[in-house]
């Protein structure tokens, strides 16, 4: 299952991800436009879909606002380059910005934290609003102190959970559960699930603070 989540502050919205099916995420959303999009890493499954930011582009009447680690950007500009520089017929889709150490969106706070995803690194995001808070992490195989730091006493954290065996490259379930206890989550949703994690079976076992998060779930921290 691929990853993507859209985040809406005071009329201002973020997507973090970019995958190969981006195009029906958008259209099943009734999404025209963002004020920024963030990239985790540059991993196939997170990025690809970067050519169908144009639409987009072409309903805020300017490049989009392309987000993450300054490495990160580096990749993407060489691989998708037509995409930033444009040419004699077609504008700019995207504008990269490396991302500050803390930013905004609305009147929510956006805090990162890179995350050991085998042999790189995947960018962790913490969202204060008010009194609630929300993480959404994927792609990531351990927890390292500075993650804890940042995720501890969530209200809510989205988090990878690839499969029930160990991985060396993901989080797998009952390391999941055992860091959102430690961390103190209040709720926790399990995201980039293979082929061997049953929804059906997850939502049956899973304690009540936990579940399997499906495609076109919306969620209000109020």
């Amino acid at each position: 299952m691929r990853s993507a989540i859209l985040v809406e502050s005071a009329g201002e919205r973020l997507l973090v991800d970019c995958g190969p099916d981006l195009r029906a995420q958008l259209l099943a959303a009734d999404v025209t436009a963002l004020d920024m999009v963030i990239v985790t890493h540059d991993h196939a499954d997170l990025c690809h879909g970067i050519d169908d930011l144009r639409p987009v582009a072409q309903a805020i009447g300017a490049p989009v606002s392309l987000r993450g680690r300054a490495e990160t950007l580096e990749r993407l500009t060489n691989r998708f380059r037509y995409a930033f520089e444009g040419s004699t017929n077609y504008r700019p889709v995207l504008v990269a910005r490396p991302l500050d150490e803390e930013e905004s969106l609305g009147t929510a706070s956006l805090r990162f934290v890179d995350q050991p995803h085998g042999g790189i690194t995947s960018l962790g995001i913490r969202i204060d609003e008010g009194a609630k808070s929300a993480a959404y992490s994927v792609d990531f195989n351990s927890m390292t102190d500075d993650m804890a730091t940042l995720y501890q006493g969530l209200d809510l954290w989205i988090a990878d959970c690839l499969r029930r065996k160990p991985h060396p490259t993901h989080a797998h379930l009952d390391a999941v559960l055992g860091w959102a206890r430690e961390l103190g989550v209040g709720q926790l949703l399990l995201t980039h699930l293979d082929n061997s994690m049953d929804v059906a079976e997850l939502a049956r076992e899973l304690p009540d603070w936990a579940a399997p998060a499906y495609d076109g779930q919306e969620i209000v921290l109020a």
